[in-house]
């Protein structure tokens, strides 16, 4: 066993250890000696309960209070097994840019296992159909979060409005966008894949697109049986969802009869917005940058087996803040697209406070009980544990 990878150990107060700042974790240990405190602020994240307990016995601290003291860190869940070494074959290697993602999630996961899970990734495949400075950003964190393949489709060639941060440089401009982006996505993981073995299909697609989702390239998606996102970039925002699994969730024809029901002309404005053959106009800065992560986050954690924000659902990104909404939908009536519904959301939009969007700043100091349901290290024979951490 080792403790949890990621968190850290931090003097409190004489006598108190605080492990991790994450509210959904962190746990506080009182009534220590000042022996067992420097012993634990000594000891690195991530340290096995072996070398906790050769760090003790240099100090000289008797092995019946050193077994009370790991065993107080096992019950506070803020320890976790070991993962076993991947074998040589049949074993993705871990990208040296990964570590973080691997770290973070050694952190979030029960089992403690980030390494693993972010290897397992690499058997993934994803299809980024439209490669402005948004569709760019999506594969490029997709590839720097260690997914094997990332297949890239646009026609288009880049041009100045295309440029950007950790994007397309002037010298790109003029040339292929699919091309360009080939180069910057192996420049985030020289590993991966960009091209798909004949007559493989993607594990999804996702779909960026300007004014509103295009009904033919959805139905071809629905009719060939691929889970596919949908990011839409509108004239002041974007938004990011639904993330389709046919047969299983609300399509985007669903969405478009939704709208229809409250705007009776909306399908011939989509039909327009869909036939346009002039260039798009360039994506805003803040928007790419946010709905590309946004996007790239709920495509991983689809791959990764969890259920994501956006399945039968979207986030609505918009100027001036760029702060994400949720909007969801149900199954049509009239879709016939054969989805299962999901237990209904409101399908009003919902605000979603950065707060709630980003991990609390919580000074240590600021923490208490009440907040932070903590464990509270005791005498040995009154040693109890209170609260629970948090599960992925």
């Amino acid at each position: 066993m080792r403790l949890r990878p990621g968190l850290d150990l931090l003097w409190r107060a004489p006598g108190e250890v605080q492990i991790g700042t994450d509210p959904r974790w962190a746990v506080r240990l009182s009534g220590l000696s000042d022996v067992e405190v420097d012993v634990l602020t000594a000891a690195e994240p991530g340290a096995t309960l072996e070398s906790l307990r050769a760090s003790a016995a240099r100090h000289g601290l008797a092995p019946e209070r050193v077994e009370v003291l790991l065993r107080t860190l096992d019950e506070a869940r803020v320890v976790c097994p070991i993962p076993p070494r991947p074998s040589s074959a049949g074993s993705a290697t871990l990208l040296s840019g990964a570590v973080g993602d691997a770290r973070a999630w050694s952190a979030v996961l029960e089992d403690g296992d980030g390494g693993a899970h972010v290897r397992a990734r690499s058997a993934r495949s994803v299809g980024v159909a439209g490669l402005g400075r948004l569709g760019l950003q999506i594969a490029v964190v997709l590839a720097a979060a260690g997914v094997g393949t990332v297949l890239l489709q646009d026609d288009d060639l880049v041009t100045s409005a295309d440029l950007g941060v950790g994007g397309y440089l002037p010298r790109d401009v003029g040339s292929s966008r699919a091309e360009a982006a080939h180069r910057i996505v192996h420049d985030a993981n020289a590993t991966v894949r960009t091209r798909a073995p004949a007559r493989s299909e993607p594990d999804l697609l996702v779909l960026v697109e300007h004014g509103a989702a295009d009904p033919a390239r959805s139905r071809l998606s629905m009719a060939i049986g691929i889970p596919h996102l949908s990011v839409v970039v509108q004239e002041a925002g974007v938004l990011v969802g639904p993330l389709v699994v046919p047969g299983a969730t609300p399509c985007l024809r669903c969405v478009d009869l939704w709208r229809a029901d409250v705007d009776e002309r909306w399908g011939v404005v989509v039909a327009q917005l869909a036939a346009r053959t002039r260039p798009h106009g360039p994506e805003e800065s803040s928007l790419a940058a946010v709905a590309g992560s946004l996007a790239a986050a709920q495509a991983l954690a689809h791959l990764d087996g969890r259920v994501p924000t956006v399945r039968g659902a979207g986030l609505e990104v918009s100027l001036p803040e760029a702060v994400p909404r949720v909007r969801s939908w149900s199954v049509h009536p009239d879709c016939g697209c054969g989805a299962i519904p999901l237990p209904r959301r409101d399908d009003a939009p919902s605000e979603i406070t950065p707060a709630e969007i980003a991990p609390a700043e919580i000074a240590p100091a600021e923490i208490t009980q009440s907040e932070m349901t903590p464990f509270e290290f005791t005498p040995p024979e009154t040693a109890s544990c209170v609260g629970d951490r948090g599960r992925a």
